[in-house]
């Protein structure tokens, strides 16, 4: 696996190395012994796999609360997607900036998201499948988002005619830069 740093302090981009012959290939996309020698632990309490059968659909931008809070994992097994992270850490470097990057089931790369960040993506094609991989399990009181939208982050979407964003998404609050939660 190749870690490439981002400007966003602990986040991370991975591309796989595929090992070929004349079966296929062959490419780890998890070792939690690589992982922690690049600085990244990653303990996997939970993943989840979710589908989106439109392109143009938006979802995010979630975290869970501090107590709660956890590292992300994200890999597009089908399809593809425009994963934005933002640092909601109010005494990091970057905190307040956020980072894009496009993940597909053709490049196998993998975004890892730190604790402290919210995430979402937009989908680029219909029948998208994503994979997150969890350091904590799900907790729903410990839900939290921030709207995809707020002006404070100034997140640059792929521009598209219509998006389909649940009422749930639509309603997160604007975050709050001074306190660190929205």
């Amino acid at each position: 696996m190749i870690f490439t740093p981002t400007r966003l302090s602990g986040a991370h981009v991975i591309d796989v190395e595929r090992h070929s012959d004349e079966r296929g290939f062959l490419a780890r996309t998890f070792c939690e012994q690589e992982f922690a020698e690049h600085g990244l632990p990653m303990r996997i309490a939970q993943s989840s796999t979710i589908h989106s059968p439109r392109r143009h659909t938006l979802r995010g931008l979630h975290y869970q609360e501090a107590l709660n809070s956890e590292v992300k994992l994200v890999r597009c097994t089908r399809g593809s997607i425009f994963l934005v992270m933002v640092d909601l850490r109010p005494r990091s470097p970057s905190g307040g900036d956020w980072l894009g990057v496009e993940l597909s089931s053709r490049s196998l790369r993998l975004a890892y998201v730190p604790e402290g960040f919210a995430q979402g993506y937009q989908t680029l094609e219909d029948d998208t499948e994503v994979l997150y991989h969890m350091s904590h399990h799900y907790v729903p009181e410990a839900a939290r988002g921030v709207r995809w939208d707020d002006p404070a982050f100034g997140i640059e979407w792929p521009p598209v005619e219509e998006r389909i964003i649940s009422d749930r998404d639509r309603a997160w609050p604007d975050h709050h830069p001074a306190s660190g939660e929205p």
